[in-house]
């Protein structure tokens, strides 16, 4: 049996163990809750970073797609107006091709009419005037090709005319004005243009196919 002394000390050594087991216990239940792994807060955090992550990939995959919703609904705006003004650009040259024809009864009936100021001459004269000045205002400008050398382009040949007073090709006399508008012609002017005579044979040359020396 040994002394007392040494069995007392051997006694506070062993209670002083317990204690700072005890209280290395309650520092590690401190540091991480009771049921949870020390690692499981890292974890945690991670996930919510890749959650984060995802919505805004998802944002910016709406905002993309909202931008070319955008811009496809921007350009199909543009198509459908510039498919309009096509529809009312043919629907008024349509309307100008109906008027033409009017137009060249009521010059032929001003260059039909006599000289004079009788009031219906003096009306008529007026609407023609009028029907121009409104014609001017729209864009429209008359083909004048007295004068000027056949344009297919331009020029619709109604009759040739054999003459020597005008070089062959010149547009000698206009039947029908023609018109453009913006630099397209809308109907070409029906013209009577010029062409050489023949040449008579020299009379050499009619005695020699006669067989005459």
């Amino acid at each position: 049996m040994g002394h007392p002394g040494e069995r007392e000390r051997a006694e506070e050594q062993a209670a002083g163990d317990v204690a700072d087991s005890a209280s290395g216990n309650a520092e590690e239940s401190r540091k991480a809750p009771s049921g949870l792994p020390s690692g499981a807060a890292l974890t945690a955090e991670e996930q919510l970073r890749a959650e984060l992550e995802e919505a805004r990939q998802e944002r910016d995959q709406f905002r993309a797609l909202a931008q070319r919703t955008q811009a496809d609904f921007v350009n199909f705006r543009r198509r459908m107006e510039a498919e309009r003004e096509e529809i009312q650009k043919a629907a008024g040259d349509q309307l100008l091709l109906k008027l033409f024809p009017l137009l060249d009864d009521l010059e032929r009936a001003l260059q039909a009419a006599p000289e004079g100021d009788q009031p219906w001459l003096v009306g008529i004269r007026l609407i023609g005037k009028k029907a121009n000045a409104l014609l001017g205002e729209i864009g429209v400008q008359t083909v004048e090709p007295l004068g000027k050398p056949l344009d297919p382009w331009e020029h619709e040949v109604v009759a040739y005319h054999e003459t020597d007073e005008h070089p062959e090709g010149q547009v000698i006399a206009v039947v029908a004005r023609g018109y453009r508008l913006h630099g397209k012609v809308l109907r070409p002017a029906r013209v009577v243009v010029a062409k050489a005579r023949p040449q008579a044979p020299a009379a050499g040359s009619e005695r020699a196919s006669n067989g005459e020396g």
